[in-house]
């Protein structure tokens, strides 16, 4: 993609009305735009980062046994209604009545149409276990939205639903999607830390949170050390995870922390994923039942699992972030490298860099390529701030000594080698 172009509109200044890096950043790098209070316009650059950490979810719920489907943002009040959850609920509900006077609402989330989706089509328990998800907006009517997408009103989410025949296969529905949250993350260039946490109005007696290590996380976190080197080494057992001590600021108890001095860890922490078993709460209201073995009509065991998309987008810059601007993990960056030419009006240097685009293009590798009449500065200080993973520099002076610049984001690390040389790293 060239950057001349390309919709990309950055600000030199930091917006007033942005409170945390993520925000600040985010509307600085051109990602989104405000459109009113806590919604935002996805604009093309944040867009592409959020479609590559939708892709990162859909595969791992894919590989986790789990099947996509797609429900609406507005529902029919009944079911609500009918669970109990309706007036329960509160004002986060934006609640909605059509032209025949119809109570609607918009999803805030969606365990009772699925629910019922379930309950229509599935009769017996050799039907089971099933695990269904969706990626879909969501409204939630917070009374104050702040913090850019971290804490906004409308946001994607990946919400999924476990159906099993009993307690036993629930847990197992339960702990592989615990585990299929540790790889997503993973993937994204996080550090998650699983934690016992509050149903709150999903209901059940069974709840993790996922927190990611950031600097300017929102709470302060406690955990076992093997905790999380367990999860970096890949040793993903869920049972013995979920023994090992985690614990918001708000639950953490140093009298009675079980972990020893020296082995407990402390950090700042954003939740980014939630994961419920709630049992018999839908089934029961809703009429899910299946036929099990012994011919008995039982309500299912059911799961809620979400992931906070958008807000992922938000919560990578807090974890990856410096001074300069942004700091993309290489698996969710919009662009794999940014290409500098340095002179645009200069013909050798602007074949040379044209050349480097095709051959990049050509190899399959994301670029975007600021050919640009704009001085070199200004170049340099728009590709630290949108955090491309690398930065290829092409200039006239390099290029009499047959080399280019080759720059690592992270880190900064620079090395000039010859167009073969860097194109070979970079396509590698």
């Amino acid at each position: 993609m060239r950057l001349s172009r390309y919709f990309l509109p950055t600000l030199k200044e930091n917006p007033a009305e942005a409170q945390i890096v993520s925000h600040r950043l985010m509307l600085r790098a051109g990602l989104v735009r405000q459109a009113s209070a806590g919604i935002y316009s996805w604009l093309p650059l944040g867009f592409r980062v959020l479609k590559r950490i939708e892709q990162i979810v859909r595969e791992e719920m894919d590989a986790a046994g789990c099947h996509e489907v797609l429900m609406p943002t507005i529902q029919s009040a009944d079911l609500w209604i009918k669970s109990g959850r309706y007036n329960d609920y509160g004002k986060e509900m934006l609640r909605i009545r059509d032209r025949h006077d119809r109570e609607m609402l918009y999803g805030p989330t969606n365990e009772e149409l699925i629910t019922e989706i379930f309950r229509s089509e599935v009769r017996s328990y050799r039907q089971l276990p099933r695990n269904l998800y969706h990626i879909q907006w969501k409204f939630r009517d917070e009374v104050r939205p702040r913090f850019g997408v971290m804490r906004g009103r409308e946001f994607l989410m990946k919400d999924g639903y476990s159906f099993d025949v009993d307690f036993e296969s629930a847990r197992k529905s339960y702990d592989a999607m615990f585990v299929a949250y540790l790889k997503t993350f993973r993937r994204m260039g996080l550090t998650p830390i699983p934690m016992r946490a509050d149903a709150g109005p999903i209901g059940g007696d069974l709840s993790h949170e996922f927190q990611i290590v950031a600097e300017t996380g929102e709470s302060a976190v406690f955990y076992d050390t093997d905790l999380v080197e367990l999860i970096e080494q890949g040793e993903l057992d869920a049972d013995r995870l979920k023994s090992l001590y985690a614990a918001t600021d708000d639950k953490h108890d140093p009298k009675t922390c079980p972990v020893p001095p020296e082995r407990l860890g402390t950090a700042r922490g954003i939740e980014v994923g939630h994961i419920f078993y709630f049992g018999t709460k839908y089934a029961e209201p809703l009429g899910a039942t299946v036929t099990d073995a012994d011919g008995n009509q039982v309500p299912i065991h059911g799961g809620s699992y979400g992931i906070g998309v958008s807000r992922l987008v938000g919560a990578i810059i807090e974890a990856g972030h410096d001074d300069a601007g942004i700091v993309w993990p290489e698996s969710v960056a919009p662009f794999k490298v940014g290409l500098i030419n340095l002179k645009a009006d200069d013909p050798a240097t602007t074949a040379a860099a044209d050349g480097i685009y095709d051959r990049l293009r050509g190899s399959g590798v994301p670029v975007l390529y600021d050919d640009r009449d704009e001085r070199a500065g200004a170049k340099f200080a728009d590709m630290d701030l949108i955090g491309l993973p690398w930065q290829l520099t092409v200039g006239p002076r390099g290029l009499k000594g047959g080399v280019v610049e080759l720059k690592r984001r992270a880190g900064g690390e620079r090395n000039e080698l010859s167009i073969d040389a860097a194109l070979a790293r970079l396509c590698g």
